[in-house]
């Protein structure tokens, strides 16, 4: 059971922390708020978050040039792209993330949006099947390796079912699903806050073993399941908005349990 005390510091971090100049202007969130049409939105908001580790001006900087080798119209270009025009990804790289790995990503996306509905339609679906979103990672995984893959690329996909925290298909998520009018989209309707999974990653991890909510040494699958449960204790509706107050003590007031 947590501490009013920890709620309260928790609660507080969140106000501060839940505001655009922290998650917007420095986050790879910024990416997505490029755009208004909800289809360009969820393509370059994932993309954006598959890319996301690393040095965060480096992420949005990649990012950005991601953007332009798709002429700024990201769902136009997964629904028309034909073979050759996936040619001008062939110098695209970010860390270990190359060519060919973007070249499997976007095509997966044309599947998705052409095949499956869309991004949403099978986050959803999947939700509505199996009421649990690691279910539901695991269905997402099924469906975006439907094609042909070196083996390569899977190391960029999160796999829960061989214990991956999924931390950036979380973090997507929780731009998708939340609405708090300054920082998170709110798009999808169908999937309740309730029901999402922390991003959990190498802030969050540090600072929520300071204090208390995480006793699991590792950042995977079963330390998300842990810290996830312990903020559905303090908020059974919107457990995530806690991701603001654990990121945001570790990356920007580099917490350590003697602060409080």
């Amino acid at each position: 059971m947590f501490s009013k005390d920890l709620k309260q510091l928790l609660d507080e971090k969140y106000l501060e922390y839940n505001k655009s100049e922290f998650f917007i202007e420095t986050d790879p969130i910024q990416i997505p708020k490029c755009f208004e049409e909800k289809e360009d939105i969820e393509i370059a908001g994932f993309l954006a978050a598959s890319l996301a580790w690393g040095q965060r001006p480096t992420i949005i900087k990649k990012c950005k040039e991601l953007m332009q080798l798709m002429d700024y119209a990201p769902h136009d270009f997964v629904m028309q792209a034909e073979d050759q025009d996936y040619k001008r990804f062939c110098n695209f790289k970010h860390r270990t993330f190359n060519s060919y790995d973007c070249v499997y990503f976007l095509k997966s996306l044309a599947n998705i949006y052409r095949h499956h509905g869309g991004l949403e339609t099978v986050f959803t679906r999947a939700y509505q099947k199996h009421q649990d979103m690691f279910e539901v990672l695991k269905e997402w995984y099924s469906v975006f390796t439907s094609l042909p893959a070196e083996a390569r690329v899977l190391r960029h996909i999160a796999n829960v079912e061989k214990g991956s925290a999924a931390k950036r298909v979380n973090m997507f998520l929780r731009w998708m699903v939340r609405h708090d009018g300054e920082v998170d989209f709110g798009l999808w309707k169908e999937i309740p806050t309730s029901a999402l999974l922390i991003p959990l990653d190498l802030h969050t991890g540090n600072v929520s073993r300071q204090l208390g909510l995480l006793t699991r040494n590792q950042n995977d699958r079963k330390a998300v399941e842990e810290l996830t449960a312990r903020l559905r204790e303090m908020d059974p509706v919107d457990p995530i908005r806690y991701d603001f107050s654990l990121f945001g003590l570790g990356a920007f007031e580099k917490y350590n349990r003697s602060n409080l």
